[in-house]
């Protein structure tokens, strides 16, 4: 928890970082032009997801193909950062314990409290 708690602090010290109220932080790597999502659309994207050490957990981008699921079956850091996003837009986002899975365990990799970072491409929802 701490290791995030500092690398999120410095983190948004960062240029071209956004730290909204809630405490997701994100940063544009691409801006698209298309609409954007709400919380009851399903997207389609394409994400590489790794811990604040660098660790790859997760990666459709590994898988060479996209993920679709509905924006309120995510964690909640998903759910608010896409809300943001315009289709075609590529952004990172740098998601804190309480917006990712809290004091949950989920994988060897993802351990209670941690860090999250996700770069995303959304390229479409319905």
């Amino acid at each position: 928890m701490k290791a995030g708690e500092e690398f999120l602090a410095t983190n948004k010290q960062k240029e071209g970082v956004t730290t909204l109220e809630s405490g997701l932080q994100y940063e544009v790597i691409t801006m698209g032009t298309g609409p954007k999502p709400t919380a009851d659309n399903s997207v389609t994207c394409h994400y590489h997801g790794t811990t604040i050490e660098g660790t790859i957990f997760d990666s459709s981008v590994q898988r060479g193909t996209p993920a679709t699921f509905p924006l309120k079956a995510v964690i909640k850091g998903w759910t608010e950062g896409l809300q943001l996003m315009p289709a075609g837009s590529k952004w990172r986002f740098f998601i804190p314990p309480h917006l990712a899975y809290g004091d949950r365990h989920i994988s060897a990799v993802i351990g209670p409290n941690n860090t999250l970072i996700f770069e995303v491409e959304l390229i479409s929802f319905k």
